[in-house]
């Protein structure tokens, strides 16, 4: 199961409240206030890991609260602050307001921090309130409240290469094939009900990560289907591969479909290098020739199988090659790097 989205409750921690104090020493017969300042409460903090791939925690547990600051103490001693609860999220997780919808913040790389919660404030001690008119105030404050914020977290995919196809176009078979990944793989349309991930690796210690999503149908941008839901999983992915089987009633179409859901749900979806694959070349006869598709601005066009590996390993290359090149521009621009633990 690949948890994608999870909704947290935090609380940081309460300020320490001041003391009321007075200095009790000999050989000062009018000690002075002497209470000191409570200490502040910790705040929540996500924090990346690339060790990390899944919200699944957070499914389990959905509420956190951070340490409190202790109260002040006598001799103007200030009370120690609350620690810091620090949550671990995997890089690429982006966080919302889950009251109003509002982004807090994303976190991509390795060690990135956002504070969803900050302590409260610890409170003044009466040493603070000391005057010329007034020596010995009794005055002091409490700490102030942590904030309580609902926090909705969500993972989007961040792979090298997508799988895009429409139900039953063999997208898990191949993810199944190359990958050590085992999505359920079944003869009928909507197997993938979640995302899947997997790792290819290839000679001289090469890899890259290749996401697969539930098959997309006519309408997806519009939420048709599974839709939105994991259309988004797709947006950070450096190549599409494109994916059409060839005994499709109309292989044309079925591209020209794909296409059309990818430029409609995004322009950055729509603009992300792409290659088409025919898939499950198995199934022609011997002397039959392949389907003649306008693949538009493809990268190259492919026939594989899944079952029999044919063109299997050209396709795999040419994929690490392609996502490479993205990685090359990515650094050459000064974009940041896009991340995803396997």
């Amino acid at each position: 199961m690949f948890v994608d989205r999870a909704t947290i409750e935090v609380i940081a921690g309460d300020g320490g409240s001041g003391a009321e104090a007075f200095r009790r020493e000999s050989g000062v017969p009018r000690g002075g206030p002497a209470g000191g300042d409570g200490g502040k409460g910790g705040d929540v903090v996500l924090r990346a890991d690339t060790q990390l791939t899944t919200l699944l925690d957070y499914s389990y547990r959905r509420h956190y609260r951070a340490e409190r600051g202790l109260h002040g103490e006598g001799s103007k001693r200030t009370g120690k602050s609350g620690e810091d609860l620090v949550l671990l999220v995997p890089p690429g997780t982006v966080v919302y307001n889950a009251e109003t919808d509002d982004l807090i913040g994303e976190l991509l790389e390795e060690g990135q921090t956002v504070v969803i919660a900050r302590g409260g404030r610890g409170g003044r001690g009466n040493a603070r309130f000391a005057t010329a008119t007034n020596q010995a105030p009794t005055k002091w404050e409490s700490g102030q409240a942590g904030e309580e914020k609902a926090v909705r977290l969500e993972l989007k995919l961040i792979a090298d290469v997508g799988l895009v196809g429409e139900p039953n176009a063999g997208k898990s078979t191949f993810l199944a094939t190359v990958t050590a990944a085992q999505p359920k793989v079944a003869d009928y349309p909507f197997t993938t009900l979640s995302p899947n991930l997997g790792v290819v690796q290839l000679s001289g210690f090469r890899s890259f990560v290749i996401a697969d999503i539930p098959g997309i149908i006519e309408g997806a941008h519009e939420g048709k289907g599974l839709g939105h839901q994991f259309l988004r999983h797709i947006e950070r992915t450096r190549i599409l591969l494109l994916m059409i089987p060839v005994d499709s009633v109309d292989p044309q179409a079925e591209l020209d479909r794909l296409r059309s859901e990818l430029e409609a749900y995004s322009v950055d979806l729509a603009s992300t290098p792409y290659l088409v694959a025919l898939t499950k070349v198995d199934v022609l006869a011997e002397d039959a020739e392949l389907p003649h598709i306008e693949t538009g601005n493809a990268m190259g066009i492919a026939s594989v199988s899944s079952v029999t590996r044919t063109h299997l390993e050209s396709l795999l290359e040419r994929l690490w090659s392609e996502s490479q090149r993205v990685v090359e521009e990515e650094r050459g621009s000064g974009k940041e790097d896009q991340w995803w633990a396997p």
